[in-house]
């Protein structure tokens, strides 16, 4: 999984090492990777937690990321895609393309892409994209995706969620039966009795074991992920959008089916370079 050295990312890490899982976290930073790797491994009692490298900014090095990870491993179950920025100023990429968009959608996107055989090999697999909010603030302007005409913040970032958003429906679509489900969530979290009548007994153990290590409402945000990647109530559920625990309706432009297929081919043309 990516993001997973701190906040959400490393409380979902946590969970999925408290159930026996091989955990395999991508990092940019290898101190802060190995500390994380270290932390989770003390807290689970599971030595099979390993780091990776990867600036998830560099299509050539998410390349070379998914190129180590499939000669290293031979199954992959769970991919977890966690990783963001918020970025208050446009920054450009080593690809020349807008960091907030190249961070949050295009890394998912070409990353997926370059480990879907190795997924579709495993089944059952899943697929976990951590969205936001945000998606329902924003429109996608197609002319400007790189944010080139004036750049905000809020904007930035929402329409990065709303992007992976579209793109994870058609995914989710083109992988209908191959025993690959993926679905999308909101990580914002507020723990109550409400939230865990919607999940079963196992999901509440796990919640508990997970709840007794984290103190912060941002790290109980983890549950939506945990759910997703391991509740046997949601293995053939897939192309849904959860917040909080519950099934949602995300926003009625990232159901629009030609917006989805508009913002899939733009952004195969931004990785190009790395698939086929």
């Amino acid at each position: 999984m990516t993001g997973a050295t701190s906040g959400v990312g490393k409380a979902t890490a946590l969970g999925l090492a408290q159930q026996g899982a091989t955990v395999v976290i991508v990092a940019r930073n290898q101190a802060k990777g190995e500390a994380a790797c270290q932390e989770i491994r003390a807290a689970s009692g599971n030595t099979s937690i390993n780091l990776l490298l990867a600036d998830l900014s560099s299509q050539a090095s998410i390349q070379q990321l998914a190129t180590t990870f499939l000669d290293q491993y031979e199954q992959l179950h769970v991919f977890i895609n966690n990783a963001g920025v918020f970025l208050t100023k446009r920054h450009l990429t080593v690809d020349h393309l807008e960091m907030t968009f190249a961070v949050n959608h295009l890394a998912p996107f070409l990353l997926t892409q370059l480990l879907l055989e190795r997924l579709k090999a495993s089944t059952p697999a899943r697929i976990v994209n951590v969205c936001s909010g945000a998606h329902y603030t924003v429109q996608m302007n197609l002319q400007d995706l790189q944010l080139e005409r004036g750049y905000n913040v809020w904007r930035a970032y929402a329409q990065s969620k709303l992007a992976m958003l579209l793109c994870s429906y058609k995914l989710a679509r083109q992988l209908e039966g191959s025993g690959v489900t993926l679905n999308c969530l909101n990580p914002g979290f507020v723990f109550t009795n409400m939230g865990m009548t919607n999940v079963g007994p196992r999901m509440q153990t796990v919640a508990k074991a997970v709840l007794s290590r984290l103190g912060s409402s941002l790290e109980k945000g983890a549950l939506t992920s945990l759910y997703l990647a391991m509740s046997p109530e949601v293995e053939q559920v897939t192309g849904k959008y959860y917040d909080q625990l519950i099934l949602k309706q995300s926003s009625k432009a990232s159901y629009d089916l030609a917006l989805q297929e508009q913002v899939w081919e733009a952004s195969r043309q931004m990785v190009h370079a790395y698939i086929r």
